[in-house]
């Protein structure tokens, strides 16, 4: 298993957080959220392909290591 940096993590948390919000909206607050959404994406695939080409891993590695290390600890019952 690829080691996932915590940065990863958070920036992989943020794009979630932000595609949730997207739910409900409509118009110009939908197009509004779509961006801050497609921008939290674009860091973290950009900072997954860093990771990947600095340490030589698959980057398919380090984004599955990345999703499954937020999945993880969204179903821990001790994380908020």
């Amino acid at each position: 298993m690829t080691k996932v940096p915590d940065e990863l993590i958070k920036l992989e948390r943020s794009t979630e957080e932000e595609r949730a919000k997207l739910a409900g909206l409509t118009g110009d607050e939908y197009d509004a959220q779509w961006r801050r959404w497609r921008e939290a994406s674009e860091a973290v695939e950009a900072g997954i392909t860093a990771h990947a080409e600095a340490t030589g891993a698959s980057r398919y590695e380090v984004e599955q290591a990345v999703r499954k290390a937020v999945q993880h600890a969204q179903e821990d019952p001790a994380v908020e």
